[in-house]
């Protein structure tokens, strides 16, 4: 018997639908492919953005904020400072942007407390912070930038204010780095590491852009902690601009500290640092008045680290580019009879908060 054979337009029909099916799946999948990709190349985007809001570029234009631009101001509210501890493994940093556990190997042991006093330099500190951060970063310094902002209506006190920064990091930290605002370092040989052999001039006579005498010691001055106390910190008679380092090198002189300077720099008082002081935006406070010129020629064997008075009005971390700084906001007290030259009234473009703070066009910025 011969047997029929099934018509062939069933299977046809069959492979056609099932051909369609496969179109579609496969139509689908191209579409899940494309959106993946285009969401990778969205996200790669969006990274390399946060990347180079704070990465080391010291040839890249400074971003800041157009002139008259209004910005938010700071109002720091009344809290603790930060306190991290020295060998916390579990310590994280802010690198290029990107935070990450910070090697303790790699890292070393010892911690540097960025002491920046400051008034009414914003611009200058727009600036300061993501430049240093990552220039300590690049050479794996550990370390916490503190600005330490006079928040009174007394004269300008560097010194006073480096003695509080002191206090106020010495928890933390083992040295301390005594670091103008307007001076930024671009060499990459300038070491930040702990001071070994005693203090050490970063801003030597020879590299500063501006000052050039021998017994110069200020802009950038690094030692630790046992040295500082030993000389009983800087004289906190210094109101007003200048000679609070010349004060302080004769005491270094005197507790037979010999200041070290960097060595083997190829770069010279030209281009070692960045000076980004604008002297007609911000004239220094260099007035005498009164006996206050013979007083600030004499060594102080009165004031220093252990007689500084001051209110600490408040602590609050920052970030700028996405780089941390500790702002602690303080009140000098001033003996009128010791100092009467402290009371010279401010320009009156500087505004200050019903509370005592500055405002300030600070913030999270950028």
């Amino acid at each position: 018997m011969l047997q029929m054979r099934r018509p062939l337009y069933g299977n046809y029909t069959a492979l056609r639908k099932q051909s369609r099916n496969l179109m579609k799946h496969s139509m689908t999948v191209q579409k899940f492919i494309i959106g993946c990709g285009a969401l990778l190349i969205l996200s790669t985007l969006i990274i390399a953005y946060q990347l180079n809001s704070c990465g080391p570029c010291p040839d890249c234009p400074a971003k800041s904020v157009p002139q008259g631009a209004a910005r938010p101001p700071i109002y720091i509210s009344r809290a603790p400072p930060v306190k991290v501890p020295l060998k916390d493994s579990n310590e994280r940093i802010i690198r290029d942007g990107v935070e990450k556990e910070l090697d303790e190997a790699n890292w070393g042991p010892h911690k540097m407390a960025l002491i920046v006093p400051f008034r009414n330099r914003f611009d200058e500190l727009l600036e300061f912070v993501p430049h240093m951060h990552n220039f300590l970063n690049a050479q794996r310094v550990r370390h916490q930038i503190f600005v330490i902002n006079q928040v009174d209506t007394y004269r300008f006190n560097r010194a006073s204010l480096i003695n509080i920064g002191f206090l106020e990091s010495s928890y933390d930290c083992d040295y301390i780095c005594m670091h103008d605002v307007d001076l930024l370092p671009v060499n990459p040989d300038l070491n930040y590491s702990y001071p070994q052999s005693g203090p050490f001039h970063m801003a030597a006579p020879e590299l500063h852009p501006r000052y050039h005498y021998k017994t110069f010691v200020g802009g950038i001055l690094l030692l630790n902690k046992e040295h500082f106390r030993l000389v009983n910190g800087m004289s906190n008679k210094y109101w007003g601009w200048g000679l609070e380092d010349d004060e302080f090198y004769v005491r270094l002189k005197q507790a037979h500290l010999q200041v070290s300077r960097p060595v083997g720099i190829k770069t010279n008082h030209l281009d070692t640092f960045k000076h980004i002081h604008d002297r007609v935006k911000r004239p220094r406070d260099g007035r005498r008045y009164g006996n206050q010129k013979k007083a600030s020629r004499k060594r102080d064997y009165i004031t220093g680290l252990n007689t500084v008075q001051y209110k600490l009005v408040s602590s609050q971390l920052m970030h700028i580019d996405h780089c941390p700084a500790t702002v602690i906001n303080v009140e000098l007290e001033c003996d009128l009879n010791e100092t009467p030259w402290c009371k010279e009234p401010e320009s009156p473009s500087r505004r200050q908060h019903p509370s005592g703070q500055i405002v300030a066009p600070l913030g999270n910025h950028r």
